[in-house]
């Protein structure tokens, strides 16, 4: 995700794709450092289906890394990994296409055994499936959304209960799933409608076959059920400004035996975005100095953020606003964009018999009364008007 950023001098990427590279790296380093047995990947490596080869060459140097310090690395394939059309590669199948060592690619249903320097573990692989893939058009026939999304979830849950019957109960057991679980709290995905995916209930992969369950889908990294452990790790940058209060990081996994999981969500220091809102009253004399001051007491977090200042503002106090004062306040901010929401005002009548027989200076008067002008700007309003009637 390339938004908010800029493009970097020294190396002509945006600004946006570094932030997400160090966070990936600092996973990288923790896993070498800490000599981990095994990393998973849930999927969606990109954004969209046709990554640019620059994204691709920097995903494979992290891969690459992991894999020259003898870690196996399962990549399992997500809804942003499928090509536009069955037949073309997915954004990760290089890496099986060219067997490269310690990498393992999941693009359908299947149980993986890798053997790992702590022992061989098992992965079931649920990756994204089309529509298509689970039920056919004759399926699908006469059938309301409710009864096909009824319809994925009893197939999605045969896919796993068969993935479960394949695994060696002497041995531990990961299910890696890119599918979104009933109850999980949405990110980024708020715009999508869970009318239109096949979900499952937390139910149909908590399985007691499985000593963790790694999620992919949502962005939020959160626990979705206990035990066993259905976990999102989430995304490990902040994608937009829906994800401003989410830690982002990922999860360290220890199988101590059946039953017995270690579980703990490690943060990375993923670029801060932050919100400030200001609501400006007519009456404020300088509305500028009110969005300063609130500038101001959040200064601290400004730097190096991204930075949304929300501004609620009656009508016709738009020009009133230095915009120059306002980028200065936020000239350390890492990237910054100001919203205004203008409040329109219902135009009030003043009535022909109030206004019959006044001068023009007691009109303007009885005018800035009926809008509540604030005595102090009446006064300046009112000295203009006398100024131009006595030009007249």
């Amino acid at each position: 995700m390339e938004s908010y950023g800029r493009v970097d001098p020294d190396t002509g990427l945006s600004s946006r794709f570094i932030d997400f590279l160090k966070t990936f790296d600092e996973m990288v380093d923790y896993a070498i450092e800490s000599k981990v047995d095994l990393v998973v990947f849930s999927g969606d490596a990109y954004k969209t289906r046709d990554p640019t080869p620059t994204q691709q060459r920097e995903f494979a140097r992290r891969i690459s890394r992991l894999s020259s310090h003898n870690i196996p690395i399962f990549l399992l394939i997500g809804n942003h990994d499928l090509p536009n059309a069955i037949g073309r590669a997915t954004t990760t199948e290089i890496f099986d296409t060219l067997a490269v060592k310690n990498v393992y690619v999941a693009n359908k249903p299947d149980v993986f055994r890798i053997p790992t320097s702590g022992g061989d573990i098992q992965v079931a692989a649920l990756p994204w499936l089309r529509r298509n893939a689970l039920m056919s058009k004759e399926d699908a026939k006469n059938l309301n959304v409710e009864q096909i999304n009824q319809r994925l979830q009893e197939v999605l849950t045969s896919v796993v209960a068969a993935l479960a019957a394949k695994l060696d109960p002497s041995l531990p057991a990961v299910l890696a799933a890119h599918v979104w679980v009933q109850g999980a709290t949405t990110g980024t995905e708020k715009g999508m409608t869970i009318g239109q995916e096949h979900v499952l209930m937390p139910g149909n992969v908590a399985r007691p076959e499985f000593d963790y369950i790694a999620l992919g889908h949502i962005h939020k990294h959160q626990v979705v059920h206990p035990n066993p452990p259905v976990v999102y790790a989430g995304s490990l940058e902040r994608l937009d400004f829906s994800d401003e209060k989410d830690d982002k990081g990922f999860y360290v996994v220890e199988i101590k035996g059946k039953g017995q999981v270690v579980f703990e969500f490690h943060p990375v220091s993923a670029r801060r975005f932050l919100t400030i809102e200001v609501k400006l009253e007519s009456s404020d004399a300088d509305p500028t100095a009110t969005v300063l001051g609130a500038i101001a007491g959040q200064l601290d977090k400004v730097k190096d953020a991204i930075v949304r200042l929300d501004l609620v503002l009656p009508e016709g106090m738009e020009s009133q606003l230095r915009d120059g004062d306002l980028r200065d306040a936020l000239k350390d901010a890492y990237f910054f964009t100001v919203a205004r929401d203008i409040q329109s005002q219902a135009r009030v009548r003043m009535g022909l018999s109030g206004v019959e027989g006044l001068t023009p200076l007691d009109a303007l008067q009885k005018y800035l009364e009926v809008k509540s002008t604030p005595p102090d700007r009446m006064k300046v309003l009112m000295e203009y008007g006398q100024k131009v009637v006595e030009r007249e």
